[in-house]
């Protein structure tokens, strides 16, 4: 049988193989010729979409930027403080279905669409409740660095969630040398992400319910 016309491609199958590849295979196998490979295209064709593999990095992290409810986030009649949680959660649990795409944002500026549109949600929150603009652009920097170093810690221990027996040897086991950082991990708080952004919001000053 004479096979059919192949289907078109589109930016978004692109990005979708590329984080296939980064999920089997770890950020340095995703490149131009092997996201080619994988769609069965060339890498002269792969070009006419992606320029490099900076170009494709940028896109990847743009792709999760754009699951996130950004409308949840930005209901007026919600207060602020619960408007940043909400998208402060949302893009944790959208940077968790791809286990250690946090590196990705180090690809370039967070300056795409939907990266951009989560800053500006972000500074409606915190000038909703009244924070002056250069305020609420210093407390979007702080809760987007909090978000990303708690979805960096998230990813090492991601990585640490091994079988015994494959599970690496611990670099210290000497514990009694560091009682408080094991009695810390014995806590298992599971409300630490949400407590620290609480107590990050605190110091800017505003009323929780403003």
């Amino acid at each position: 049988m004479k096979p059919g016309p192949r289907r078109s491609i589109s930016q978004a199958d692109i990005v979708d193989a590329a984080f296939e590849i980064f999920e089997e295979k770890g950020g340095d196998a995703v490149s131009i010729r092997g996201v080619a490979a994988r769609l069965g295209l060339t890498p002269t064709a792969m070009y006419t979409y992606f320029t490099s593999k900076n170009a494709l990095q940028r896109a990847m992290v743009e792709q999760v930027f754009s699951k996130l409810d950004l409308a949840a986030a930005s209901d007026p009649s919600v207060a602020w403080r619960a408007r940043v949680r909400t998208l402060a959660a949302d893009l944790r649990a959208r940077f968790a279905e791809h286990p250690g795409a946090v590196v990705l944002v180090a690809s370039g500026p967070l300056d795409g669409r939907h990266a951009l549109t989560f800053g500006e949600t972000l500074l409606e929150g915190f000038t909703s409740g009244g924070m002056p603009l250069a305020d609420a652009a210093r407390a979007t920097v702080a809760v987007r660095a909090y978000v990303l170093g708690a979805i960096t810690l998230d990813a090492a221990a991601a990585g640490t969630d091994t079988d015994a027996a494959d599970a690496p040897a611990p670099l210290w086991t000497e514990a009694t040398q560091h009682p408080l950082t094991e009695s810390a991990a014995l806590l298992g708080d599971d409300d630490a992400f949400a407590t620290g952004l609480d107590r990050l919001l605190d110091g800017f000053g505003l009323p929780p319910a403003a």
